[in-house]
């Protein structure tokens, strides 16, 4: 660093550090701006105790409400717990002075899982359901204050909890002849309690639903938390995965806690409003519960105490009938359509059941046959209503059999990859000639599927089907094992069914049969992909190995009667069909109509004039691209 550097940076230093100096505030100055800083701390401070005090205020209105609510429920707060048993010979309902509410249901005349005479739905905290009134200072809570039962009998009774004012929260119960309770809730003399707009009683209702199936993973699949809303269709929450606090944004008529074939409903005579809140949780596999289910919901209340709030229960088993019956009790002039907690399936198939499969169930039970025999019998009335079909479709495909040999000679000219379009053309037009539909053969499958499909959702939701026995099946239910263990197995879980395995070796053999029919009638490319579907069509039944081990032994029964039957009849068709005779007969009409296909198959010959118009369509590209 030379001698005018060193200068440089000392005066550059001078002129910074005289800057500083003339800049520094006078002592004025600095006394108002600690002046200003001691302000700004007080301000602080005063908000820092505004906040505190706002907080205490808030702590001492809540205590002083609390305190309202006490004082004004002093001797509703403290009590002793009693039971009261309600019974109509259908179901027995334990309800306890803690909470005046329902803390036990048992429907009687169905065994439970452990063999019990008859089931309870729920005990003790399993289930709970508070009524909640917001006052102006004071919150009443039903299940906080103890009730005092009166005019009690086998089927009625009134629980009070009486206010230090004089006034009253009454709930009223009282047990119809079959399933459904009837209850009522007001308050007398508390209505200077509430604001005058007040006009809604809050309900909290919560039960952790209790297994009470052998298979647990099916009956699961069937307990939903199922409502109906007003002036529409019934829905219900996810089966398999937890939905917390669902809002529902429609008006509802009532709400069920369900599993595979019991449930608790709750009727509301004023409806549920709009925006309840449910929620659906599924449990652990060996806790003994399937669901954790609740409901928020509010509905009409009148704090005067002229007009209560009215509601109904129902405990009872999912019998479409019995329901049908049962919602006839109900003093709500309402659609309950309560029968639709039995799921019959989507629209077209909820219509096969409802008008077709219920009334041919009830007509067999109605002899007192056991039920595997119904199911035997319902099986071949309904083979016997589509034999018809299945036959004219099997004789299509008999025809295109003893046709096969002909249209081979007539179309091998035909082989090279580019002229399968024309091949299939002269291949339709036989078929026309001689009267043959290629795509009847496809029909015996479209005539099963809605039958199959319709027991699918009969079957499981049939408790009629529950307890009974048949040959080595003791619950046609649930599950029949031939083997169980402790471990549970990936995609079959604890247990053999032989129902199941039935089933799955029956679908194997019908497959195998339709296939070698299906086999006769193909050629060339048809053939061939044949070929590569077999493999898809034998692989099914292993799938319906692992997705029907857990379902019940009446459902793969039936499909296990269905397919021996189906396989008999096609045996027995292609027994009674005389080759020779059905080929003479083609001839004759072939003569016929040699030079009119138009005559023998309307079908046919419009699938050989669409394919010869597509063909002049690939030709003219073809001119026009050259």
């Amino acid at each position: 660093m030379n001698k005018n550097n060193i200068i440089g940076f000392t005066l550059m230093a001078l002129v910074l550090i005289g800057f500083s100096i003339y800049n520094q505030p006078s002592s004025e100055e600095i006394a108002e701006l600690r002046r200003q800083d001691s302000i700004a701390n007080v301000a602080n401070e005063k908000a820092l105790k505004a906040q505190q005090l706002e907080a205490e205020a808030q702590k001492a209105q809540a205590l002083a409400a609390q305190n309202d609510s006490a004082a004004l429920f002093f001797s509703a707060l403290n009590g002793t717990n009693k039971e009261v048993v309600l019974n109509n010979g259908k179901v027995e309902l334990t309800l306890n002075t803690k909470g005046g509410i329902i803390k036990k249901a048992k429907v009687l005349g169905y065994k439970d899982l452990d063999g019990a005479e008859d089931i309870t739905l729920f005990e003790g905290e399993e289930q709970n359901m508070n009524f909640m009134l917001a006052g102006k200072t004071t919150n009443i809570v039903t299940g906080d204050l103890y009730f005092t039962p009166s005019n009690v009998s086998k089927t009625t009774v009134t629980m009070t909890a009486n206010a230090a004012n004089g006034g009253k929260v009454i709930i009223d119960y009282s047990l119809g002849e079959n399933y459904m309770l009837h209850m009522s809730f007001r308050t007398e003399g508390l209505s200077g309690i509430f604001a005058p707009n007040y006009k809604e009683v809050d309900i909290e209702w919560n039960e952790k639903c209790r297994q009470h199936e052998k298979g647990f993973t099916f009956e699961n699949q069937y307990s939903t938390l199922t409502y109906k809303i007003k002036d529409d269709d019934t829905d219900y929450l996810s089966q398999a995965s937890s939905e917390k606090d669902e809002i529902i944004e429609e008006t509802l008529d009532w709400v069920a806690f369900k599993n595979q074939f019991f449930s608790v409903m709750l009727i509301s005579k004023d409806d549920f409003a709009a925006n309840a809140s449910l929620t659906s949780i599924p449990q652990e596999k060996g806790t003994g519960y399937l669901k954790y289910y609740e409901a928020k919901l509010k509905t009409a209340f009148d704090p005067t105490g002229a007009k209560p709030t009215e509601l109904e229960m129902y405990f009872g088993p999912n019998d479409y009938r019995l329901l049908q019956k049962v919602q006839k009790q109900s003093k709500f002039d309402k659609e309950l359509e309560m029968q639709d907690l039995v799921y019959l399936g989507w629209p077209i198939v909820r219509l096969i059941n409802r008008w077709f499969t219920l009334y041919v169930f009830d007509w067999l039970t109605g002899f007192g046959f056991n039920m595997g025999i119904v199911l035997i019998l319902i099986t071949l009335l309904l083979k016997a209503i589509t034999f018809p079909l299945v036959k004219k479709s099997y004789m299509s495909s008999a025809k295109m059999r003893v046709l096969r040999p002909k249209i081979e000679e007539a179309t091998k000219q035909y082989n090279k990859p580019e002229d399968q379009m024309m091949k299939q053309q002269a291949m339709m037009t036989i078929y026309s000639k001689y009267g043959v539909s290629p795509l009847s053969g496809c029909l015996p499958m479209l005539i099963q599927m809605p039958i199959w499909i319709a027991m699918f959702n009969f079957v499981p939701n049939a408790i009629q089907l529950r307890g009974h026995s048949f040959l080595w099946i003791d619950d046609l239910s649930t599950y029949d094992p031939i083997i169980e263990w402790t471990t549970n197995i990936w995609l079959i879980g604890d247990h053999l069914s032989l129902t199941c395995i039935l089933f799955c070796v029956s679908n194997v053999l019908y497959t195998m049969m339709t296939m070698r029919q299906q086999k006769d009638q193909m050629m060339g490319q048809q053939a061939e992909q044949m070929k590569m579907m077999q493999w898809m069509m034998y692989l099914m039944p292993v799938m319906f190995f692992f997705m029907f081990n857990d379902y019940s032994a009446g459902l793969n029964f039936y499909y296990f009667i269905s397919l021996f039957f189906s396989a008999a009849i096609m045996w027995l068709l292609r027994k009674t069909t005389n080759d020779a005779k059905l080929l003479a007969f083609l001839e004759e009409r072939y003569k016929k109509n040699q030079n009119n296909p138009q005559k023998a198959n309307g079908l046919a010959a419009r699938l050989a004039a669409m394919q010869q118009q597509a063909e002049e369509l690939r030709k003219q590209r073809e001119k026009y691209n050259k």
